[in-house]
């Protein structure tokens, strides 16, 4: 019945689901923000997988990995939590890595991007913001994750393999 007030719901869990699944044989980039709409599909998967684990009997439950599953087991899945060097979006992350704590996904590192004080700049109009992006820095040092990456502010992207291979070099934790 596609008047059903969740069909919508379970079509995306299923889109996702399916997504997921497709990191055993290929590279795959699930880009969300951290809104309630990413939470949803997290909680979507784990709704689906207690549902799954009372439906099998006890000791039958090893042959089966639901997404859930996929998103918690660090050697299948990498979650790389990317924001800006200012404050709301450096809370939203944090807010987004504490639920994803709670679901046992632990993410794999930060990425903090279009940084100002990374590209090297020393205008003295920019001291401010400067400050603000070290004290965003150090706050996400100080505890909020065990890898951290600092891409500088670039005004041309880095396109293809080269540029991002010189972008990732000058980044090592």
């Amino acid at each position: 019945d596609l008047r059903s007030p969740c069909t919508e719901e379970v079509a995306v869990f299923h889109a996702f689901s399916r997504i997921v699944s497709e990191g055993r044989s290929a590279f795959v980039v699930l880009d969300t923000a951290p809104t309630g709409h990413t939470l949803l599909l997290m909680d979507a998967a784990g709704a689906y997988h207690r549902q799954i684990m009372r439906e099998f009997p006890a000791g039958t439950t090893g042959r089966v990995v639901t997404p859930l599953m996929r998103l918690q087991d660090p050697a299948y899945t990498r979650i790389l939590i990317v924001t800006l060097p200012e404050v709301t979006p450096v809370s939203q992350a944090a807010a987004l890595q504490e639920d994803l704590r709670r679901a046992r996904i632990e993410p794999y590192a930060w990425v903090i991007n279009k940084s100002i004080s990374a590209a090297g700049t020393h205008d003295a109009l920019l001291a401010a913001r400067l400050d603000g992006e070290r004290r965003q820095m150090d706050r996400v040092k100080a505890g909020l994750a065990s890898r951290l990456y600092v891409l500088p502010w670039l005004t041309e992207p880095p396109v293809g393999l080269t540029e991002l291979a010189k972008l990732t070099a000058s980044t090592s934790p």
